[in-house]
């Protein structure tokens, strides 16, 4: 199957009413309960008010600015782009995540899942 990294920005729940947020937030858990069951869930979290830091190509390591704001993350493991839920009720950006050939025999011998 395919992985899909599923992010949010920032600004994703801005056209939602504040009185519909639970409701929004309940909804897009039982999405990941679904995608769970289906044994398609792979990783999902919140990254809103957490520090990052750039690195850049010498190592240097500093502090923002980030070049986008996500907000949340999604990855889940489907057969198609068509299979990607459309639960959620706010703007999302739906991005397959290509396969590094080189490492899938390092992750088949460590007897992980490439």
């Amino acid at each position: 199957m395919t992985k899909y990294l599923i992010t949010f920005p920032s600004d994703a729940m801005d056209h939602i009413p504040q009185e519909e947020i639970a409701d929004v937030a309940k909804a897009a858990h039982v999405c990941c309960q679904e995608l769970i069951d289906a044994g398609a869930y792979v990783l999902a979290g919140g990254l809103a008010d957490q520090p990052s830091s750039i690195v850049g190509t010498g190592g240097a390591v500093t502090d923002g600015p980030r070049p986008h704001v996500v907000s949340g993350i999604t990855i889940v493991d489907v057969p198609s782009r068509d299979e990607v839920a459309a639960a959620c009720h706010c703007a999302q950006e739906v991005r397959e995540v290509g396969p590094d050939r080189e490492l899938e025999p390092m992750l088949t011998e460590a007897g992980e899942k490439p």
